[in-house]
């Protein structure tokens, strides 16, 4: 295993951290709080024996139980293995008491004293000042800092606006690190490759989350798949779109949520061969071919703006439209339809396209004239039934 600089930190990480968020379940239900523990830690100690030091965990994952998992995974000397990061639920957070709280419990569930890298958990915009300024818990994670409870303090970012994770990243000079979703269908979604080298620029290390897209990039459409079987370098569409992101300077460690050791197995052997440019120019080009290839569906041409937002009636219209467009893309309306029905999940119960009224007061304000009152019945159509 090769490591890399963690930003302006002294700390080396290997480039594949381990997220325990997919953990295997007895039920097969992705987040399940049933998580199977013998199989889970087993992963675990795998990847660690072979290299991997960095391990993410979060208050909600498995409905609380990811962080127990690691808390016990992490025993007969594997937590000194490693770089144990885990999240404050700033979308939790009520009052100013919460934060301590919360870190007190996080630190219970790991049976630990000390968490390496604490993230402030899914921000956005609203959150940024809704919560972070508000209960000012940028001085409390420097308190907790302070009194030897976390090392360094970062943040993940969940919001489709580019401009508000600049505000983030530029609004406390005490950030670290930071955590992104990127992978090469998102070049432009969230924080994208701008928010990647913004971030690196400022000296934070840039940690990748949902590198395949939520596993849907193991699996691509046939169309895609011709391509990478004519080229004259064969790998597996992971290796493809890991790589892709391994090539990046920028990009210090990326996570990947494994479900089996087989996963765990084919992840650790990619990382092991993860380089900064290791990508050819003919293998660039050809990744340019593959996300044409995607982008050539002709689907809702929503960009993910959100200029459209908020819905009188609380529906996620660009979650809805991605979510059509993934179906389109895939070929594979049963993925589409499951992602439909996390919709309330992410926005709310009235998220899904289901709810629109067709007000239409969202579409003077779309920069692309989508007929929004038009398409939402036809998304609510294909996926809701």
């Amino acid at each position: 295993m090769q490591y890399r600089q963690f930003g302006h930190l002294e700390d080396k990480v290997s480039p594949l951290g381990f997220g325990m968020m997919r953990l295997p379940t007895r039920d097969n239900a992705p987040f399940s709080s049933d998580v199977i523990e013998d199989e889970a830690i087993a992963m675990l100690r795998y990847a660690i024996d072979n290299g991997v030091n960095y391990v993410d965990t979060a208050y909600p994952y498995h409905g609380g139980q990811s962080e127990v998992v690691t808390g016990r995974a992490l025993k007969d000397g594997y937590r000194a293995k490693v770089k144990l990061a885990t999240k404050s639920p700033v979308f939790l957070i009520q009052e100013a008491g919460d934060f301590d709280r919360f870190l007190e419990e996080q630190l219970r569930r790991l049976e630990d004293e000390y968490i390496d890298y604490y993230l402030l958990h899914a921000l956005s915009g609203e959150r940024w000042t809704d919560v972070v300024l508000r209960y000012d818990l940028l001085a409390k994670a420097e308190r907790a800092k302070q009194a030897g409870k976390i090392g360094h303090i970062g943040f993940s970012y969940h919001d489709n606006r580019y401009e508000n994770f600049l505000q983030i990243v530029d609004g406390y000079d005490g950030w670290e690190f930071c955590q992104i979703q990127l992978n090469y269908l998102d070049t432009e979604n969230q924080a994208g490759l701008a928010g990647l080298r913004y971030a690196a620029a400022r000296g934070l290390g840039v940690v990748v989350m949902e590198p395949l897209l939520g596993g849907k990039l193991a699996a691509p459409p046939a169309k895609v798949r011709a391509l990478w079987e004519a080229h004259p370098v064969q790998k597996s569409p992971v290796a493809w779109a890991l790589d892709w992101l391994w090539n990046m300077p920028e990009v210090s460690l990326l996570l990947s949520g494994m479900s089996s050791m087989q996963q765990t197995r084919e992840n650790v052997a990619c990382a092991e061969a993860a380089r900064v440019g290791m990508l050819t120019p003919e293998d660039t080009a050809l990744m340019e071919r593959v996300q044409a290839a995607f982008k050539a569906v002709d689907g809702i041409p929503c960009t993910q703006c959100s200029y459209c937002m908020p819905c009188p009636g609380g529906v996620d219209i660009p979650k809805n439209f991605e979510v059509y467009n993934i179906g389109l893309m895939f070929e594979d309306r049963a993925l589409a339809r499951a992602e439909y029905k996390r919709i309330p999940a992410f926005g709310g119960p009235s998220a899904q396209a289901a709810f629109c009224v067709g007000c239409a007061a969202c579409e003077p304000k779309c920069p692309q004239g989508i007929d929004i009152s038009r398409w939402m019945p036809v998304v609510h159509e294909t996926l809701g039934t």
